[in-house]
């Protein structure tokens, strides 16, 4: 049996479209009862989320203990990658006590939880001010940390570290036998008895990410303390769980993990250069949605470690002999290009064209395009998708290739 303790949150994500009933909790505990685990859910809800999570607790297999709120929390999404808008403004709810064999606890908007337990799994779930295992007075005695990297260096109150440094400097400061440290497509590294494991991520042609990391947890808990499998193990096999959630939005079952073998991503590395190599953003600039849809491309390349040359920022709008040959400069010395494939705008199809020709590799995002208007650049080995995020994925690995 597995402890969940958890939210339990609407979601509604703009692109791809999705409306759903879970959050981190209710995940969880659908996630282990479709691998055939027994799990019990500790969670907040209000009436109408009650009703909803009672039927897919009957239809999947688990059980809930229900704490009533006035309203459950709506998490709003533009796409996957996205920072939620939440609504209503949480209000602090009665503090929830769970006492199992195995429990995990997940960081919550509406109240706190304490936990006692023998095997304990704790994901934060705060990137600013996540809140110590310990501080509240839970206990466990054996107790892994789940945590992004921004997490990390929040709880340990330094940005400076390499993460198998700050790996290790979790472990002593929180008490923790395992510190695993998820960093997205480069996969997550994992330390235990004094040593550093690196666990792949795994190459999909689509990558949804919302609730994704609720899918690793849940895995590596059910893993790891309810079957007693090397941590390291545990982990590998929720790395594949959470590939197969990331391509299928579904949750795997034992058979399906068990032949379920996806492509181990690349380790990320310095370019032929000797440096973090560079992607050249090509796309529109003229309307506020072609400048946001680039901003937030920028963005999410920059936060996952690359370096982006864009037009745009980097150069600027002027007349051809101000920006022709800046532009064309850059796609000399990027490694790669991603695509903003918005309109089939013509000075981004010439870049594609160009990038091509110098054998530079292309990923183009294109969401409206045509199956004819992709011809050439299906036909020039450019990498297509159709889905943002897995196009800032797909670039990133192949950024690691290189």
């Amino acid at each position: 049996m597995t402890t969940i303790v958890g939210g339990t949150y609407f979601e509604q994500c703009m692109c791809p479209m999705w409306q759903e009933l879970f959050g981190s909790g209710g995940r969880a505990a659908t996630a282990i009862a479709r691998l055939g685990g027994e799990a019990k859910l500790a969670t907040y809800v209000d009436e109408t989320s009650e009703a909803i999570l009672r039927q897919r607790a009957a239809l999947e297999g688990f059980t809930v203990e229900a704490t009533t709120i006035e309203q459950s929390l709506h998490f709003r999404y533009t796409h996957g990658l996205a920072n939620p808008s939440i609504r209503p403004a949480p209000k602090p709810a009665l503090t929830l006590k769970v006492m199992d064999a195995c429990v995990i606890r997940f960081g919550m908007l509406e109240g706190d939880s304490v936990v006692t337990a023998n095997c304990a799994v704790y994901d934060p779930q705060n990137p600013t001010n996540p809140v110590p295992f310990h501080a509240n007075g839970s206990k466990a005695q054996r107790l892994a940390l789940v945590l992004n990297r921004s997490e990390a260096e929040a709880l340990h109150g330094s940005a400076d570290l390499n993460a198998a440094t700050l790996a290790r400097a979790l472990a002593k400061s929180q008490s923790a036998e395992i510190v695993i440290i998820k960093m997205g497509p480069a996969g997550a590294l994992l330390y235990f008895q004094d040593q550093i494991h690196h666990i792949p991520s795994y190459i999909t042609s689509r990558v949804w990410k919302v609730g994704s990391g609720d899918v690793f947890v849940a895995t590596f808990a059910w893993f790891w303390a309810d079957l007693a499998l090397d941590p390291v193990d545990a982990a590998e096999k929720a790395s594949r769980a959470t590939a197969y959630y990331c391509q299928t939005q579904g949750f795997v079952s034992e058979d399906e993990l068990a032949v379920y073998r996806p492509v181990p991503a690349p380790l990320p590395k310095k370019s032929r250069t000797g440096r973090t190599p560079l992607v050249y953003l090509a796309g529109p600039f003229f309307s506020l949605a072609q400048l946001w849809l680039i901003e937030e491309a920028r963005g999410q390349l920059l936060e996952m470690g690359l370096n982006v040359f864009s037009p745009v920022h980097d150069v600027g709008h002027g007349p051809a002999e101000d920006v022709v040959q800046k532009d064309l400069d850059a796609i000399h010395a990027c490694d790669l290009m991603l695509a903003i494939g918005d309109g089939l705008d013509a000075g981004t199809i010439y870049e594609i064209g160009y990038a091509r020709a110098l054998k530079k590799p292309v990923v183009m995002y294109v969401e409206n395009e045509s199956e004819e208007d992709q011809k050439m650049m299906q036909g020039s080995d450019c990498i297509l998708c159709d889905d943002f995020v897995t196009s800032i994925y797909r670039t990133v690995w192949k950024a690691a290739e290189l």
